[in-house]
């Protein structure tokens, strides 16, 4: 077993599958986040998640690299897709909110 099935699994998902940590709930997204985005050190997401491991971490960082340009253009679509549902649709609260500003 390689180091990126021994620690990431591809579960189903909205959206389609999706790598994360295995035995965890913890996406390789949200490792990519933390670590790059807010720059968290591995220990500060050990710290975070203790359930997880150095290796975990490690191994959802390399399985990103391994994957990015594919990974990226999932996420971007995913990013579009709902910035397309906020823009396009009203929850039924907000439908309350307009009829009372109309009326």
């Amino acid at each position: 077993m390689d180091v990126s099935t021994e620690h990431i699994e591809i579960v189903e998902g909205a959206g389609g599958p999706k790598p994360r940590i295995r035995g965890s709930r913890i996406r390789v997204e949200d490792v990519v986040s933390w670590y790059e985005k807010q720059a968290m050190s591995v220990p500060e997401i050990i710290q975070g998640f203790p359930h997880i491991t150095p290796a975990d971490v490690h191994a959802a960082l390399a399985y990103y690299w391994d994957h990015k340009v594919e990974l990226e253009r999932k996420w971007a679509e995913d990013d579009a897709w709902v910035e397309e549902q906020r823009r396009s649709h009203t929850s039924p609260f907000q439908e309350v909110l307009k009829r009372q500003r109309v009326g």
